[in-house]
């Protein structure tokens, strides 16, 4: 039988190396490796042959000959910078990271310019212990990467939120270099902002093969798995940015993000401080950060003065004025009130800047009584908020027609599993309804309980939800696919909430998912956790919803920015709270926020009751409970109860009328 090389005698050289390497594709690394070993018989200088047949020996677990290969290939060609990486690739992946950095940075002497050599060189650093250089060598990476301009490019569309033109950018580079860590990198931030975390987590994942330390790698993965709601996978995930890169801000902000979200204010506040004292790349925001921790710790003139000083390093930034204004109690002074009207008058271009501005005086001039002004300023903030985000009623409604056809009564009936006995996980209570309708009174009473938890707004059964939406490879397959689901899936994805919200509790028996958006959810969450206890909290209409168009939300709520959307909003709300009732009779109460004002202690007795829980005077006292608030409602839960938002809206009652049509008679519903 002839040779695999005699066989290709009239071949180049080129020739048999793409033939082995079509074959190493093919898996069929023995044959690749039969077939390089004849040529380089016949041509011992054949280095380029050399290095593929090191990687063919690599690919079958044969270090050693592939090493001896690669040191072959140096002694024939040793000014060949691209050998010298090899080789320190090849040393780095057994482990042998000295030797890997030692022959890394002889291919760098050579060829300084090698970008991928100089992120090799940082990963064998890191598992040396040498982190200061390694925190170089991946900055030196950066600055010789061909593609750094685009990447930049992107980067600045991101900051603006154009995620198309951004991944476009992402992509280009992508065709060019398959593996490009920074473009994988930015692909994932542009999944993050359509909320695909898996996407995200996927690429990201891919990016760590090319480079196992990189630290924007890891920053990156961090805010995945926080948007994802793994949170201790998170603070490990930038803990270890943070282990290459100890000075730089942007880690430290990232940490001090995701301690916050684990419920650990004051570590999350001394990480803020830190970012500051290393001069981050946007100090305002970073101390805005800061003052909403001091917000939720109920620090309140320290909150101020660092939103004061927000508001002094960039005095046009309408963000930090509203700040103020959502503390709910603020008050405006009249130079305040001049230096507000100023920013809008200075940047009419810019219509988020605007509406922010517009909001905050909206407020100012409430607090003040001037109801006609006030209302005109709700109205231009909220027309330049809708121009930014989209909503669809009809869509909405669609959704929740199909939510409810799935779980009719006979579904829940067939499928809903009995309560657990015995010994169990700490039982869930979920606060629904709409926002700015007492939710948050309503957990600081609960939180305020012996055996009750308190945490913070869970995203976990929304991830689930979106997560279900995209199964099978669909776009929509929420609620429909729950159906097909088997009670063992159902159980595990219990099992998975339980387990994800574990470390945001401290071992008592009961603890709060207050989630308003969940509402849509009840019937999925009784399936998959069927101890869950639910509670809706309802407002009267008129005040709901004003109070809702009169609040600048971060994110979510898109309905809340036009009086008929949210006239359409609440009446769909009233038809799927209605649809719970009628399918799972008792499981949900119905607590009315004005009730809860007129007669409180009566109110939260029989709210305590449907928990089951025993009555604790420290729910009456719910005011002098220390603990973290992270709603826009945090300031006002620390007061006694009080009355004054019962019927505001009637002081703006000419300029609700759209409202109310929009409501229609669901108005009947109610007294206020």
């Amino acid at each position: 039988m002839a040779t695999l090389v005699t066989d290709l005698e009239s071949k180049e050289s080129s020739g048999v190396r793409d033939l082995a390497l079509s074959y190493l594709g093919q898996g069929k690394t023995d044959t690749a490796e039969r077939l390089l070993h004849e040529l380089l018989a016949l041509h011992p200088e054949d280095v380029q042959a050399m290095r593929l047949l090191a990687l063919i020996l690599q690919a079958q677990g044969k270090s050693d000959q592939a090493i001896a290969t690669l040191h072959q290939a140096v002694e024939l060609v040793p000014g060949a910078a691209h050998l010298h990486a090899d080789l320190g690739a090849l040393l780095r992946s057994i482990a042998r990271p000295q030797e890997a950095a030692a022959s890394l940075r002889i291919a760098l002497e050579l060829d300084p310019s090698m970008s991928a050599a100089w992120r090799l060189l940082g990963d064998a650093l890191v598992d040396s212990g040498e982190l200061i250089d390694a925190a170089k060598a991946f900055e030196r990476s950066a600055q010789t990467d061909r593609f750094r301009e685009d990447i930049a490019r992107a980067g600045d569309h991101l900051t603006r939120r154009e995620a198309a033109e951004a991944e476009q950018i992402f992509r280009g580079v992508l065709k060019q270099e398959g593996k490009h860590v920074a473009a994988l990198c930015g692909l994932a931030a542009v999944a993050l902002m359509a909320r695909q975390t898996a996407q995200a987590e996927r690429l990201l994942r891919n990016a760590l093969r090319q480079s196992a330390h990189l630290p924007l790698i890891w920053r990156g993965l961090s805010q995945t798995l926080m948007d994802a709601g793994k949170l201790e996978e998170s603070e490990q995930a930038v803990r270890h940015a943070l282990m290459v890169e100890p000075d730089s801000a942007r880690n430290w902000v990232m940490l001090g993000t995701v301690l916050a979200r684990r419920l650990r204010q004051t570590e999350a506040l001394s990480a803020f401080e830190q970012a500051l004292r290393l001069g981050p790349l946007y100090p305002a925001r970073v101390l805005m950060s800061k003052g909403h921790l001091l917000k939720t710790l109920g620090r309140r003139a320290e909150c101020e003065a660092a939103y004061h000083a927000c508001i002094e390093m960039e005095p046009a930034n309408g963000e930090y004025f509203w700040c103020l204004a959502d503390l709910k109690t603020y008050r405006f002074s009249d130079a305040q009130l001049a230096q507000m009207h100023s920013a809008l008058a200075a940047q009419p271009q810019d219509p988020a800047n605007a509406a922010l501005l517009n909001f905050a005086l909206a407020r100012a001039r409430e607090q003040r009584g001037e109801y006609v002004s006030s209302f005109e300023h709700y109205a231009q903030a909220n027309a330049l908020r809708r121009r930014s985000v989209q909503y669809d009623a009809a869509g909405f409604e669609s959704k929740s027609g199909r939510i409810m056809d799935v779980f009719n009564a006979a579904f829940m009936a067939q499928r809903t599993a009995a309560p657990a006995t015995g010994p169990r996980a700490a039982r869930p209570l979920f606060i629904v309804g709409l926002p700015r309708s007492g939710s948050t009174l309503v957990e600081q009473i609960l939180a305020s309980h012996s055996q009750v938890e308190g945490t913070m707004e869970l995203p976990n059964i929304l991830t689930f939800v979106q997560e279900l939406e995209t199964a099978g490879g669909k776009t929509d397959a929420y609620p429909e696919v729950v159906a097909s689901l088997p009670a063992e899936r159902l159980r595990a994805l219990g099992e998975r909430y339980l387990k994800e919200t574990r470390e945001l509790r401290s071992g008592r028996p009961y603890f709060i998912d207050k989630m308003p958006n969940n509402f849509r959810h009840i019937g999925f969450m009784q399936l998959i956790l069927p101890d869950a206890t639910f509670i809706d909290v309802r407002r009267h209409p008129m005040d709901a919803c004003f109070s809702a168009f009169k609040q600048h939300f971060a994110e979510g709520q898109t309905f809340s920015y036009d009086l008929e959307d949210l006239g359409r909003y609440y009446r769909g709300y009233l038809a799927v709270m209605d649809h719970w009732h009628a399918v799972l009779p008792g499981r949900v109460l119905t607590l009315n926020y004005e009730a809860l004002v007129r007669d409180t202690e009566g109110e939260v007795r029989r709210l305590l009751t449907h928990c089951g829980l025993e009555f604790e005077p420290a729910c009456l006292r719910f005011h002098e409970t220390q603990r973290s608030v992270r709603t826009a409602s945090s300031e006002q839960v620390r007061q006694p109860i009080y009355d004054s938002g019962i019927g505001h809206w009637r002081h703006f009652e000419k300029e609700l009328a759209p409202l109310a049509r929009s409501l229609g008679d669901c108005l009947n519903r109610f007294e206020n």
